[in-house]
């Protein structure tokens, strides 16, 4: 990290610094292309640091500029608001991933930033653009980062699709909310956004499992923690009409849990019939799975008041969560699945004691 101590050096006086910079950089690389083809992302921070320091003579920025340690966003700052973000590429390229959406390392008082690349592979070339004109997309490894393309055209940033100009998106309390909110608008049938939900608003709080295991392999008790989840969170699996009612809870099993099933359809359409009492009053020849409930009815009942609102509505596809979480449930389940003898409302009402 580079940091230059003078406060007040115009923007076009950094970006013609920057500038020129660049142009030194790719004259370098021209000269001794094997000198850069050799630099990894740490030494070509060096590189930056040293020619910055010589264009910046005879200007304002002359004898600010020092290096500083540490995990800090941007690589180099200066004039106590400008700063410098360095990435590179080894392969023919001009895309790579960049910071954290929340810009939780930012440097304080750095307001105007630039990305200098360095693709390093023949030919060895250098470009600098402001940050946000270079930040296409928003993608995941274990917290949503910048994916950075140096060859953007004017107009198809992540903040041009957005709608949201990017130092506005950064100042926001919280800007994963408004990264959630639009990805989600985007959404086809059948997608997830497996690396977020709308609970989030930081780093730490984003989760998804770095492994992927089978449900065979899982405990009798995760087996039944999951079970109950999957039944408080998607009703519809219980439903009689709904041919595609199995396919948001497979992709939250697979992303949320990484844990895949072939056989997932089958612990939620289980045929036979069964004869359950609840309350004062006795069910015969019901379908196989209120027996199911019946056995998750406390801890459904336990999750569907712990979990937030927000999640409900999301899973459940509803606008409101009532006070009355149970009979919401309820609703959602009976207005889906059909009994020959009895009405669901009816059963599962005597279940859960409502």
């Amino acid at each position: 990290m580079i940091i230059s101590t003078n406060p007040d050096p115009r923007l076009s006086d950094f970006r013609n610094l920057v500038d020129r910079a660049t142009r030194q950089l790719n004259d370098e690389a021209e000269r001794d292309s094997s000198y850069y083809l050799k630099r990894n992302a740490q030494l070509l921070e060096e590189d930056v640091e040293r020619v910055l320091s010589i264009v910046a003579k005879g200007t304002e920025f002359e004898n600010t500029i020092k290096r500083i340690s540490g995990q800090k966003f941007p690589d180099i700052i200066a004039a106590e608001y400008y700063g410098v973000e360095v990435k590179s590429s080894k392969d023919d390229k001009w895309i790579s991933l960049g910071g954290s959406v929340n810009e939780s390392t930012r440097v304080d008082g750095i307001e105007r930033i630039f990305m200098t690349f360095g693709k390093l592979s023949e030919p060895v070339e250098f470009r600098s653009r402001p940050y946000e004109d270079c930040l296409s997309e928003i993608v995941a490894t274990h917290y949503p980062r910048y994916k950075i393309n140096m060859n953007l055209s004017e107009g198809e940033t992540i903040f041009d699709k957005m709608q949201i100009p990017y130092n506005t998106l950064r100042n926001l309390d919280n800007p994963i909310g408004e990264v959630v909110k639009y990805y989600k608008g985007q959404l086809k049938n059948g997608e997830s956004l497996w690396w977020i939900d709308s609970s989030t608003t930081a780093e730490e709080n984003v989760t998804a499992s770095i492994k992927v295991r089978l449900w065979s392999s899982l405990s009798d008790i995760e087996k039944q923690e999951l079970t109950t989840s999957i039944y408080t969170l998607f009703p519809e699996v219980l439903s009689t009409t709904n041919n595609k009612k199995y396919g948001k809870a497979v992709l939250w099993l697979a992303s949320r849990h990484g844990i895949v099933d072939s056989a997932f359809r089958d612990k939620f359409s289980a045929g036979g019939k069964v004869t359950i009492t609840a309350g004062n009053k006795c069910f015969e020849s019901l379908p196989k799975v209120f027996g199911h409930i019946q056995g998750f009815a406390t801890g459904i009942h336990q999750l569907l008041y712990s979990t937030s609102a927000d999640v409900l509505a999301e899973t459940w596809g509803v606008s409101q969560i009532g006070e009355d979480r149970i009979s919401q449930w309820i609703d959602l389940v009976a207005e889906k699945h059909q009994i020959s003898e009895y009405s669901a409302r009816v059963v599962l009402e005597a279940i859960f004691n409502v």
